[in-house]
């Protein structure tokens, strides 16, 4: 087992279903780790099949950091992520362990190494109160809410995207200032060397994988996952978790919305769409080792003298 580069952090990028948990995993044999999940699904307990969590002989195996933190229903913003982090990347470099910080969520890294806008610090009661809200009103309204408020913002937010919805009313009930206004000032980002490993493999792979994945997915019990989600009368379809892909589709099924076949090729459709996301952002990550295949050796050679 070698020793990690002093005061560096590693970024494990790539999108959905390249291959990066099983390549940190492989890193970790070879060199004193922390592997920490940039995932904002792998976050919620009880999401364990539908988001591709590793699964728990592999977690007790290869300890990950940061999966199964929160309950489904739980808020969980990109400041509560970066706190958490910054105080693994402190164990990591106490313990004189490498900080691989593997995922594909583009505004958890971004806000790792960019810092994050000087915006109010959600309170219980605020909380509670946007999460009523968006239960008895939906996305949709909250977002006409916030055009007169903030029209900028809700330019950027989709309607569907509750959570940022709601962060942005919450955050000019708290601060008497919108969104837009605050952005402009941000703070913080990680004051150490970031080294970056972009794994990006051919895009009709990574479709094909997709497919295949959800189908063993479904194979593995994941309808009966989310019947289990929905006895929970906190959750509901406008949340963060249950909008996380297959779980909105998976949540219509049950409710026979749509037949399972439909629910199926949405699932898929939504990954993909997900994957083609995540990949548009990498190709803005210049600096780095971009590599097609997870090929350790160039990995470990990177990491140990660049």
């Amino acid at each position: 087992m070698s020793k990690p580069p002093t005061n560096t952090v590693l970024f494990l990028m790539g999108p959905t279903a390249s291959g990066k948990t099983d390549l940190a995993i492989e890193i970790s044999k070879h060199i004193n780790t922390r592997l920490i999940s940039v995932d904002s699904a792998l976050i919620y307990k009880q999401m364990d099949i539908g988001t591709a969590k590793p699964n728990a002989q592999t977690l007790l195996d290869h300890p990950h950091q940061l999966i199964n933190i929160c309950n489904p229903e739980d808020s969980y913003s990109a400041q509560d992520f970066v706190n958490d982090v910054n105080k693994q990347i402190d164990l990591a470099f106490a313990n004189n362990e490498l900080p691989i910080l593997v995922g594909g969520t583009s505004f958890y890294f971004n806000a790792l190494e960019h810092g994050l806008s000087d915006l109010p610090e959600s309170t219980t009661e605020s909380r509670q109160k946007y999460n009523q809200l968006l239960k008895e009103k939906g996305s949709e309204a909250l977002h006409q809410e916030l055009e007169t408020i903030d029209p900028n913002a809700t330019q950027r937010i989709h309607p569907n995207d509750s959570q940022r919805i709601t962060r942005a009313l919450e955050v000019f009930e708290l601060s008497g200032k919108t969104l837009t206004e605050l952005q402009g000032k941000k703070q913080g980002g990680l004051n150490c060397m970031i080294k970056k490993i972009i794994l990006m493999p051919d895009r009709a792979l990574l479709h094909q994988r997709i497919e295949t994945r959800f189908h063993v997915m479904m194979d593995q019990g994941f309808i009966k996952e989310v019947k289990a989600l929905k006895e929970n009368k906190n959750l509901h379809q406008d949340l963060p978790s249950i909008r996380c892909v297959g779980y909105r589709q998976a949540w219509q099924f049950l409710n026979n919305e749509i037949d399972e076949t439909e629910m199926i090729e949405r699932s898929i459709i939504a990954t993909r769409q997900l994957c083609k996301r995540q990949s548009t952002w990498l190709k803005s990550e210049t600096k780095g080792l971009r590599l097609e295949t997870a090929d350790l050796e160039k990995s470990l050679e990177f990491i140990n003298l660049t």
